[in-house]
């Protein structure tokens, strides 16, 4: 078979869906003449990009948010999250003028063509240290939710123990082997983005049916006078107080990372124009779910809102049929961050394969390499998630840095070397400012975490 490499301004009037390889991109196999089975491939939809752009966004992070609106009040936290928005927005639209001004169709690509080879592999190493930590905390906390989890001699029972009673087929350890064998690994073997985009669509209407739960459970207890309304701004009696909103920050600054999967996801599209629409779209659209469920969780937990408010659901929440009700919370949380899984997982696989193997061919079309990258990267997690729990200690400082980088400082670095002219003065300006804010969120989070696993550390010989 002969294999063309066309230039990217003939690709743009080309069908999306047929493969052409470009081979000075390894990240992305995106245009590349395989073996025929993407023939029948017309290209990506709109509402496919927007759910599968989406589900990459709405993750674990969205238990968190209810708490930020108890220490920052609802109307600065809400307008965090709308400003965090439009921010990344603005650093995604950076790759985008970049990749188009470079005629390159990776995260990768855009970073080679303004840092070289080093730039290259520093994003790949980003993406690797944060989504292998993302997907092992996704497993740690199904394994919680499902089974169970045992913290200072308390075990708190997981929603199969809580029917089902403790058997070995409940256990931590066989519910994450059946989860990785019958979701995570078929899922995984998909090669195309768009391919996921039912089980995407799913992944967000279960985090529809958590904030439509919450909303329903908060708005009973509103009208029976058992709750009151939450407080609008936050309260300030010392200066010690002061330093908490800060600690929050980082968690909206990191709630819209996706920033990995923009160009596998235009790649796909069979009109790439349409990307920008799409991020418009899949922003609106988390901002709305953030939004809600911040407002819900806060006002129907207020003060007594936890850190991760999937706690709070482990309670009696003082209405009919409050366990069902927790179960089905929990139980759908549990599923959508399954069926996220592989959304990150398909950015792994392809910065693990670009690091590795840079002059091979495109991944796609080698199954050999595609299936033991896939097997060696699932048995990873799997292995991780079971047997080294503590790693998320770890994950939660090289996580932070990571993720701030591919979301903020890159893009921003990559406007501010404007290798091709393009950049302007409020773009600039807006670069420097998203480094500043992305390198201080970043030392809080470290700084927070760090005081956190020290104090819990302190404490533990005593109890």
């Amino acid at each position: 078979m002969t294999i063309v490499s066309i230039s990217p301004d003939e690709r743009n009037g080309q069908r999306r869906g047929k493969r052409i390889l470009d081979e000075t991109v390894p990240l992305l196999p995106s245009k590349q003449e395989e073996t025929g089975e993407f023939d029948e491939f017309n290209g990506a939809s709109f509402a496919g990009a927007v759910f599968n752009l989406s589900t990459t966004i709405v993750g674990a992070g969205i238990m968190s948010l209810p708490a930020t609106m108890k220490v920052l009040g609802l109307v600065p936290g809400i307008l965090l999250i709308v400003f965090f928005a439009f921010f990344t927005e603005q650093s995604i639209d950076m790759l985008i003028r970049f990749s188009r001004a470079g005629k390159t169709v990776s995260y990768g690509g855009v970073m080679g063509d303004t840092f070289g080879k080093t730039g290259k592999v520093l994003i790949q190493l980003c993406i690797i240290v944060n989504n292998v930590g993302v997907l092992i905390v996704y497993m740690i906390i199904i394994g919680d939710v499902l089974s169970g989890t045992s913290s200072s001699g308390y075990h708190h029972s997981g929603v199969l123990e809580g029917w089902f009673g403790q058997h070995w087929w409940t256990s931590r350890f066989f519910i994450l082997l059946v989860s990785m064998l019958a979701v995570f690994a078929p899922l995984a073997c998909f090669k195309r983005v768009d391919s996921l985009r039912y089980t995407s669509a799913l992944s967000v209407a279960l985090a529809v049916v958590f904030v439509v739960i919450t909303a329903g459970i908060a708005v009973v207890k509103l009208l029976a006078g058992s709750i009151a309304m939450p407080k609008l701004f936050p309260d300030v009696p010392d200066l010690s107080s002061v330093w908490n909103f800060f600690t929050v920050v980082p968690i909206i600054v990191t709630a819209y990372i996706c920033h990995y999967n923009v160009h596998p996801i235009e790649n796909e599209l069979d009109d790439p124009s349409q990307i920008k629409p799409v991020v418009r779209t899949s922003l609106a659209l988390c901002s709305t779910v953030y939004i809600t469920t911040s407002f819900f969780g806060f006002l129907l937990f207020g003060e007594s809102t936890l850190d991760d408010v999937l706690a709070n659901f482990d309670s009696n929440l003082g209405i009919p049929y409050s366990s069902v009700l927790n179960d089905a919370v929990r139980v759908s949380y549990a599923v959508h961050l399954m069926l996220v899984f592989p959304m990150i997982f398909h950015a792994l696989r392809l910065n693990v394969d670009g690091l590795l193997f840079p002059s091979a061919s495109p991944l796609g079309s080698d199954n050999r390499r595609f299936a033991i990258i896939t097997g060696v990267l699932l048995s990873i997690v799997f292995l991780a998630a079971n047997f080294i729990p503590s790693i998320w200690d770890a994950f939660q400082f090289t996580g932070a840095t990571a993720a701030v980088c591919i979301g903020f400082i890159f893009p921003a670095a990559i406007t501010l070397r404007d290798p091709h002219g393009i950049a302007t003065k409020w773009g600039k300006i807006l670069a420097v400012f998203m480094i500043v804010l992305a390198v201080l969120s970043n030392a809080i989070a470290i700084y927070s975490d760090a005081y956190a696993l020290f104090n819990n550390t302190d404490a533990s010989p005593e109890s």
